[in-house]
């Protein structure tokens, strides 16, 4: 799944267009490397936001196209 994609689904950005611009200015890095909007997510990948000083660091559990609001936590965890 594309990563802006699945920000957005995870629920980690509330839309897509939001964090395909974060992508784009090198806020968003995947197992360590400046990702594009279309890198592709996999399970076990590590995601870390960064946006300000404030950054989050996420491990992919599950990807899936669509997901309820109340299981989209289900597809992350914090680290």
């Amino acid at each position: 799944m594309r990563l802006d994609k699945y920000l957005k689904v995870s629920r980690l950005i509330k839309r897509r267009t939001v964090a395909a611009e974060a992508a784009d200015g090198g806020h968003i890095t995947v197992n360590g490397k400046v990702a594009k909007p279309s890198t592709d997510v996999k399970v076990g990948d590590r995601l870390v936001l960064s946006f300000g000083q404030h950054k989050t660091e996420v491990e992919v559990l599950s990807v899936q196209e669509t997901v309820r609001k109340d299981d989209a936590g289900g597809m992350y965890r914090e680290i």
